[in-house]
């Protein structure tokens, strides 16, 4: 019966991917784009709509989520036949992609507000799927980040009914100079950076990772915190050249760069590539905020493509290691298990951006656009330093994880028979190497005029060859200063994100929770204790004592009684007398 679902819901998601991704190459031929509206109701004069947008950019995003979807659910056949509830599991990873699809096709605020709610929603619902005290810490702190970002896209709702209707892509282009517009952006860019996890909202997406690896594959690859993203790029027209995103060019430089140096001194692997993942969005987001949405864009759809290999190539490591994520315990995978090997290569170089591979084209026109800006110094460290990063991490992991010696206490029984992940990650790394030139063509059917020095045309490569020879060093030197104070104190530091976690959690809630404290102690066992509940349950138990006298069926109770009420009818009479 599982076999049969997960079979009948890829089938039905890839084919469906297929449909989008030639009606998106003949909307990008033809210049074509198709809006339908629905009235639901009609109140005050603000209508209800329901309203669907088919352009070239909802298509072709809206394919590239399906297609990763089908993969991973073709994945789950095998990672997750062991589970008792993989019914439930499937429909809520299509509940997932619904809520997605919603998002993506939405030029309207209500119903991007369903489709992001439920995105929040059920992401919570795949994060405490394993059900234990750590999960449920993860999901809370993950739901309730994102619920910022849903109260401000509420607000956006509030003041775009100034203009009485919520097609937002209506009023984008001759109100973009009005106030209310103006502050809608704002709330947009906050509700962005709430499910894109920028800072300060960054400590949520390495705690998602309490997920099954097959969620992370989706959710950090082409759905939740990619929302964010694509709502910015529509709404870039409105936003470019403003104080908003000149300001948000500095947030997504610093997230970019916290997130490389926080994945150096990690050793869960499924956070080190989580951490890969904010590092990536914080480059979507500082070349959108320079109004590069294309660019943004372009990268977000190359960007699915190889980190969903690399999660599955995580998840087949884990699967096979009897679940163990440190990459301290690992080694020499690339003798036992070849072919994951060569896949977790492929999307690591994809990553690193790799000449010809998916990343490199999107990554790289990235950077030579930011070569050819008018950028201060500071903005244009955190591009190059960041990506040195990338390479530095991505060193270290393959160092770990491939290289050296296994270093597990037993012995295991290492091999890679698993046919339904096997395929899956075979087709998503065919996708990998050849990807980025096939949307290359087709996102800019024109070439992007770049001209630079020759120096600056190879620091790019330079850059990666570096973040190589940083990643070496860092290996090297690690032994020798692990026993050092200051070492110590520093890794602390980066390996708590900042600290980031401690605000969003302990520094939140630790005020609240000891004003309760103070609460209980006063209220609840002081004055409201003894005058409300000890009083209530004295007078409970002494009525329940008299009640079950008269329910004991004594014959002296009831001539009691029957003397009482004569005695009481006898005074009535006498006194109306």
């Amino acid at each position: 019966m599982n076999l049969y679902i997960c079979l009948f819901s890829m089938g039905f998601l890839f084919i469906l991917s297929i449909v989008c991704f030639f009606s998106s190459i003949y909307f990008i031929m033809n210049m074509i784009s198709i809006f339908m509206e629905w009235e639901l109701f009609t109140l005050n004069s603000s209508s209800l709509l329901m309203t669907i947008l088919l352009d070239w950019m909802s298509l072709m995003f809206l394919s590239f989520v399906l297609l990763i979807s089908s993969m991973v659910i073709f994945y789950s056949n095998s990672y997750m036949s062991s589970d008792l509830n993989m019914v439930r599991f499937i429909l809520l990873v299509l509940m997932f992609v619904f809520s997605m699809i919603l998002l993506i096709i939405s030029p309207n605020l209500i119903s991007i507000l369903l489709g992001w709610d439920g995105l929040g929603l059920v992401s919570y619902c795949l994060v405490i799927y394993y059900q234990n005290v750590k999960s449920y810490n993860s999901g809370m702190l993950t739901v309730l980040s994102n619920r910022i970002g849903d109260v401000m896209i509420l607000m956006s709702i509030v003041w775009m009914l100034n203009y009485g209707g919520w097609n937002y892509i209506f009023y984008m282009s001759f109100m973009k100079n009005d106030l209310y517009m103006y502050i809608i952006g704002w709330f947009i860019v906050l509700a962005a950076m709430t499910k894109s996890a920028q800072i300060p909202f960054s400590s949520w997406l390495p705690a998602a990772m309490a997920a099954p690896t097959p969620v992370s594959a989706l959710v950090h690859s082409s759905t939740l915190v990619t929302a964010g993203v694509y709502l910015l790029i529509r709404f870039n027209f409105v936003l470019n050249d403003t104080l908003v995103f000149k300001g948000f060019l500095l947030i997504a430089g610093l997230t970019m760069f916290m997130s490389g140096i926080v994945a150096n001194y990690e050793f869960d692997l499924k956070k080190i590539i989580a951490l890969s993942t904010l590092s990536q969005l914080g480059l979507m987001m500082s070349i959108l905020s320079m109004g590069g949405y294309d660019l943004a864009f372009f990268h977000l759809l190359t960007h699915a493509l190889f980190k969903s290999l690399l999660f599955m190539c995580a998840g087949i490591i884990i699967h096979t290691m009897n679940n163990n994520q440190d990459i301290r315990y690992m080694g020499n995978l690339i003798k036992f298990m070849p072919f994951s090997s060569f896949c977790l290569v492929v999307s690591n170089l994809a990553l690193c951006g790799m000449p010809f591979l998916a990343g490199f084209y999107s990554k790289d026109l990235i950077l030579e656009v930011v070569l050819l800006s008018n950028l201060n110094i500071l903005i244009f460290f955190l591009y190059f330093f960041s990506t040195g990063l990338t390479v530095c991490y991505t060193v270290r992991l393959v160092y770990y994880s491939l290289m050296g010696d296994l270093k597990m206490p037993s012995l295991m029984n290492l091999f890679e028979e698993y046919s339904d992940m096997i395929l899956s990650m075979l087709f998503l790394s065919f996708m990998s190497v050849i990807g980025g030139s096939m949307l290359m063509w087709l996102i800019f059917p024109v070439p992007v005029m770049i001209y630079l020095p020759l120096l600056l045309k190879l620091s790019i490569l330079m850059v990666m060859f570096m973040g190589v020879l940083m990643g070496l060093i860092i290996l090297l030197s690690v032994k020798f200063m692990k026993n050092l104070m200051s070492f110590y104190l520093m890794k602390m530091f980066f390996s708590e994100m900042w600290f980031l976690p401690n605000l969003s959690t302990f520094g939140l809630n630790y005020y609240f929770l000891n004003k309760m404290v103070v609460y209980g102690k006063v209220l609840d066992g002081g004055w409201s204790e003894y005058l409300v509940s000890l009083n209530i349950k004295k007078l409970v138990l002494f009525s329940m004592k008299n009640f079950q006298l008269i329910q004991n069926n004594s014959f002296k109770t009831y001539i009691f009684i029957f003397y009482f009420w004569l005695l009481s009818f006898m005074l009535l009479f006498f006194m109306k007398i």
